[in-house]
């Protein structure tokens, strides 16, 4: 029985080989939301049963996403076929899935392989300040190696502290996401912008203002709630369990070379042009992105080979995270399929209500709706087909959007990235960041108890931002 769904899932992908390539891609305008019920069966899951059976869901939690993923798969394939199933599955899998779990491996393990040496005390001003490194280092390295790379030692300068949980909640808000806006290797969906023709430097040059206030409001306010924490009586703990030495340093150096490789083949991936290309399954795989997906598996390979035992140890390096992270994503990449069809689907699709709110009656976009739903559904869809959604949603130009349109692709961007903070979800690097913080002890908010942060901390500087900018 261990492996019965991953059997089932085996030979139901086996079944649907033959006619893949023929099939169509399955259209939006024909579903109803009920396909939706998986994709919420699987947010409803991460967000209630940790707190409901969390026994049952740490020992559990791949077991319950794969049956919801394949309450969405085995349904679909027989109601529209299984080449139609089968297509949008290997798209899921080729186009989104594994170049994602690919990327975060190679960043999780570089990352996992620098160790800040040395003992940080965890002061207000010293979080402060490792939080706006943080913000600075997420738009040249991405919010995911930023995150990888900070969480850790972090961590480690306030294991002397009762209350740590609300630094890892602001690290999440501004590192993790707010500090991503600047550049297209900051997040997904700048990335995803760039590959459609937006420049590589519009979005410091459109959203810094917004990026700056939202950066430094946050950091003002959790210097403010820093501080009350760690002047209260006891927050400080008589022994600091991490020994001070004489110097700060770093071990694992040769991983900051490869983190530059990282960023290279990321980069390369969006610059190279290529006609070579492989239909599998009818997902185009382009040269490119396989030369970026092998150089990242061998970087990460060498990393591990490169990496001293003893840096691993001192960094308490484990795969749980990420094994966590990728058992998640797969089961939302597959249930988020039918969402992401209804909302291509425009107007006439499930949710046209949804695209029609973003258009003015005079026609033109409305930048504070595109901005609010944008971020809205970045919240707890993926942030990068989200942006692409409204992207095309907006004319899909790049030349229009990058000037005429410029106020409503600011929007679209700041929304997709700022708001991917509101949930543990919105972006990768926000589960990945909570699961590393649990598993070195921290007692991390619920889901919910995550979306009273965010909701009271995030949701008002949003709203400001609107009429500031997005008017």
């Amino acid at each position: 029985m261990k492996h019965l769904r991953w059997s089932a899932l085996a030979v139901l992908l086996l079944s649907m080989l033959p006619g893949l390539a023929t099939a169509a891609e399955v259209d939006g305008r024909a579903l109803s939301v009920l396909w939706g019920v998986p994709f919420a069966g699987v947010l409803l899951s991460i967000a209630i049963m940790p707190l409901l059976a969390p026994t049952v869901w740490h020992h559990h939690f791949g077991k319950i996403t794969a049956a919801w993923a394949l309450a969405f798969l085995v349904p679909f394939a027989l109601v529209f076929g299984v080449p139609a199933a089968g297509t949008s599955l290997v798209h899921a899998l080729l186009a989104e899935y594994i170049p994602f779990v690919i990327l975060l491996t190679a960043l999780f393990t570089v990352a996992g392989g620098i160790y800040i040496r040395g003992n940080l005390h965890g002061s207000p001003g010293l979080n402060t300040a490792l939080l706006a490194i943080g913000a600075v280092l997420a738009s040249f390295m991405g919010t995911t190696g930023a995150s990888m790379l900070l969480i850790r030692p972090l961590i480690r300068a306030n294991d002397n502290r009762k209350h740590t949980a609300h630094v890892v909640v602001f690290f999440i808000f501004i590192v993790s996401n707010a500090g991503g806006s600047l550049t297209p290797l900051g997040d997904p969906p700048l990335f995803l912008g760039f590959l459609k023709g937006v420049d590589f430097f519009w979005t410091v040059r459109h959203i810094f203002p917004e990026t700056l206030f939202l950066v430094g409001a946050l950091l003002a306010i959790f210097y403010a709630l820093d501080s009350w924490y760690y002047h209260r009586r006891e927050e400080v703990l008589p022994q600091d369990p991490t020994p001070d030495t004489p110097t700060l340093g770093f071990d694992g150096k040769a991983n900051f070379l490869l983190l530059g490789a990282v960023v290279g083949l990321v980069l390369l991936s969006g610059f190279w042009k290529s006609s070579v290309a492989w239909n599998i399954a009818g997902t185009e795989v382009g040269l490119p992105g396989v030369v970026r997906d092998a150089g990242l598996i061998i970087v990460t390979l060498v990393s591990l080979r490169l990496t001293p035992a003893k840096v691993h140890a001192d960094n308490q390096f484990g795969w749980g995270p990420m094994q966590e992270v990728a058992k998640l994503f797969a089961g939302i990449f597959l249930t988020i399929i039918p969402v992401i069809a209804m909302l291509k689907a425009g107007v006439d699709g499930p949710f046209g209500a949804i695209v029609s709110a973003v258009t003015r009656p005079d026609g033109s976009p409305d930048p504070a709706m595109y901005f609010w739903a944008a971020g809205a559904l970045s919240s707890f869809l993926d942030n990068a087909p989200t942006y692409l959604v409204f992207f095309n949603t907006a004319g899909g130009d790049p030349a229009a959007l990058m000037t005429t349109l410029a106020p409503t692709l600011a929007a679209i961007s700041a929304g997709a990235v700022f708001m991917g903070a509101n949930t543990y979800i919105g972006n990768a690097p926000n589960m990945m960041v909570k699961a590393i913080a649990e598993d070195r002890g921290v007692k991390m908010p619920s889901f919910f108890g995550y979306m009273l942060w965010s909701g009271g901390i995030l949701v008002p500087l949003f709203i400001v931002m609107t009429f500031i900018w997005f008017r």
